[in-house]
C-alpha cells in the first residue's frame, strides 16, 4: 500500500538529513510536462527537476533505450569499454567539433574536472604558480569544497573554511575589471552564459566574446560551465553558440541525463590530451545505463528540435509581458527568469503551486525551466496559472 503525503513527510523528516528546504508536494507519477501527487492532484511542471527532466517525465522513447540498456548491463566501470559511452561521446564531438569527452556523474563534478584540467594545462605550459582562475561574482559552479568556492556569491563562503585558494572574482559584463584580473597566474576564465542560480542573467555578447579573445591572446583556457544551460536548453545544443565563440571546455550535466545522474566535460584540442591515466577518474561515470540514455536524448536534438525551444521561449516570454505585474523576463529559450511586483518570487511560486503549477525561484526572479518538449496547451495552461498567481 502506497504512503499518504503525511506519512513521506513525516519519514523524511526523522530520516533525511534536512538540507532541502521542500515545497509541500509528494510526486507520485508523470507524463511530459504533468505530474501526478500522491494523493491525486495534477500538475503542470515548469521545472523539470531543475533543468533535468529535459523530454519531461517517462519520454517512451528514453524509457525504452534505458531498460534496453539495465536489462542488457547495468555497469561495468571504466575499466573496460562499454558501446553506449562511446556512442554518447562521439554523439557530443560531433555535434560540437569539440574533441573529446569525460563522463562523470553530476555538474560539480563536471566543473571538478574542468578545474584540475585547467591547472594540469597551466603548471605544464606556464610554470608551477600558474593556477589561478577566474570567475563571475553572482556564479554558482557547484558544491564542493572547489566549486562552491569557484562560486561567486559570498552567502556560499560560510561555514566550511578553509576555502580552496586561486580564484579571483570579476563582476559580469565588466571588460575592464575582467583586464585588470589577468596576470601570468592566470590559468583559465570560467563563467556561464546565462546565470542560473545567480538569477536567470544573461551575459553580454560584447563581454563573452573579450573574455574570449583574452584568453586566445594569452594563452588561458576558456571554461563555459553549460550544467544548467546545455542540452537545448537555451534553444541551442551549448548555450555558448549563441555568443559566436569556442570555448576550450565546456562542461555539462542536467539535461543530458533526462532524469538520470550523469554530467561531464568536452574538451577542445588545447585540453583533450591534458588529463592521463591515474590525473582523474569516477567509479560510475560513463554508467551504460546512464550513456545509453544521454546517447538518445542527443540523438532528439536536431535543428528542427532546438528552434521549436528557441521559438516556445519567446511564446512564453511574450506571454507574461502581457502581465502588467512582470517587470522583465531575462533568460534564453526555456530558461527563463521573471521579474515581478506587489509581491516576492517566492510568494507567487508558493501561490502557484497551490493552483497547479510547478516553478522555482532564483534570487529575487521567478526561474522557469519547463520539458523541452512542452505543448503549446500545456504552456497555456501554466502560463495561465502564473499569471493569476502574480496578480492574486
Amino acid at each position: 500500500m502506497n504512503l499518504t503525503k503525511s506519512e513521506i513527510k513525516k519519514l523524511d523528516k526523522e530520516y533525511i538529513v534536512g538540507t532541502y528546504n521542500r515545497y509541500d508536494l509528494a510526486i507520485d507519477h508523470g507524463k511530459g510536462a504533468r505530474c501526478v501527487s500522491v494523493d491525486g492532484r495534477e500538475y503542470i511542471d515548469f521545472t523539470s527537476g531543475i533543468g533535468v527532466n529535459c523530454l519531461g517525465y517517462c519520454d517512451e522513447g528514453w524509457v525504452g533505450a534505458v531498460i534496453t540498456q539495465v536489462m542488457k548491463l547495468q555497469h561495468c566501470s571504466n575499466l573496460f569499454y562499454s558501446e553506449p559511452q562511446v556512442k554518447a561521446a562521439s554523439m557530443l564531438v560531433e555535434k560540437t567539433g569539440m574533441s573529446k569527452v569525460f563522463f562523470g556523474n553530476s555538474g560539480a563534478e563536471a566543473n571538478e574536472a574542468a578545474i584540475k584540467t585547467a591547472r594540469k594545462y597551466g603548471t605544464q605550459n606556464k610554470g608551477d604558480n600558474c593556477n589561478k582562475i577566474i570567475t563571475l561574482v553572482n556564479s554558482f559552479h557547484g558544491r564542493t569544497i572547489a566549486t562552491i568556492t569557484a562560486t561567486g556569491q559570498d552567502n556560499y563562503h560560510k561555514y566550511f573554511t578553509p576555502f580552496l585558494d586561486g580564484f579571483l572574482y570579476c563582476p559580469a559584463n565588466d571588460i575592464d575589471t575582467l583586464k585588470s584580473l589577468i596576470s601570468d597566474d592566470v590559468c583559465a576564465i570560467m563563467m556561464e552564459m546565462v546565470q542560473g542560480e545567480g538569477g536567470v542573467l544573461n551575459l553580454d555578447e560584447e563581454f563573452v566574446q573579450a573574455a574570449a579573445s583574452i584568453c586566445a591572446d594569452k594563452d588561458i583556457l576558456f571554461i563555459a560551465d553549460e550544467v544548467q544551460t546545455g542540452i537545448g536548453r537555451t534553444g541551442r545544443l551549448f548555450a555558448y553558440e549563441h555568443f559566436g565563440i569556442k570555448p576550450d571546455i565546456v562542461s555539462f550535466a542536467k539535461g543530458i541525463g533526462g532524469g538520470l545522474p550523469i554530467g561531464g566535460a568536452l574538451f577542445g584540442p588545447k585540453t583533450c590530451n591534458v588529463l592521463q591515466p591515474g590525473d582523474h577518474g569516477t567509479t560510475y561515470g560513463g554508467n551504460p545505463v546512464a550513456t545509453a540514455g544521454a546517447a538518445y536524448i542527443l540523438g532528439k536534438m536536431d535543428d528542427e528540435f532546438l528552434k521549436e525551444v528557441e521559438a516556445k521561449g519567446e511564446y512564453i516570454r511574450e506571454a507574461l509581458l502581457k502581465c502588467p505585474k512582470v517587470k522583465s523576463v531575462s533568460g534564453m529559450g526555456l530558461m527563463l527568469g521573471v521579474a515581478i511586483e506587489g509581491k516576492t518570487a517566492s510568494e507567487a511560486v508558493k501561490t502557484a503551486l497551490e493552483k497547479g503549477l510547478m516553478a522555482l525561484t532564483a534570487k529575487d526572479k521567478i526561474r522557469l525551466l519547463p520539458p523541452l518538449t512542452i505543448t503549446k496547451e500545456e504552456i497555456d495552461e501554466g502560463v495561465a496559472i502564473l499569471i493569476e498567481a502574480i496578480e492574486c
